[in-house]
């Protein structure tokens, strides 16, 4: 058998585990509630920017390869090519995109975290 004295700190643990979880929730519900803003519409809408940041290089690139290739024509197809490095670029450029906005979206919950840890130590 277990005894009460080894429940006791697995207990706090769940307990503070519990705490922190939900913490965490009303966090989130209490960001979206200020951001109503950030509909599932938005959401779509950064969807399809990301996509447009991607097919517009993509274009862009076939598009110069197919006036290259008409102008100076050559054993190495200049549309293959501008096509690849407009894919790349396009993808670069998504993930900037993306990786900043994943920046403002972990700054933003980092103050949050540091603004209730001030007001426990408050309380504590």
């Amino acid at each position: 058998m277990v005894r009460v004295e080894q429940r006791q700190p697995l207990r706090k643990r769940l307990e503070a585990e519990l705490s922190r979880e939900v913490g965490a929730k009303e966090a989130r519900k209490l960001r979206a509630r200020r951001e109503k803003h950030r509909t599932v519409w938005f959401g779509l809408g950064m969807f399809g920017l990301v996509g447009w940041s991607v097919a517009m290089p993509t274009v862009a690139g076939i598009a110069l390869g197919i006036w290259l290739d008409g102008r100076w024509p050559s054993d190495t197809s200049w549309t293959l090519t501008l096509l690849v490095v407009g894919v790349a670029l396009g993808c670069v450029n998504a993930w900037f995109w993306l990786s900043r906005e994943r920046e403002k979206i972990t700054s933003h919950e980092d103050e949050e975290g540091e603004a209730e840890g001030d007001g426990e130590g408050a309380d504590g």
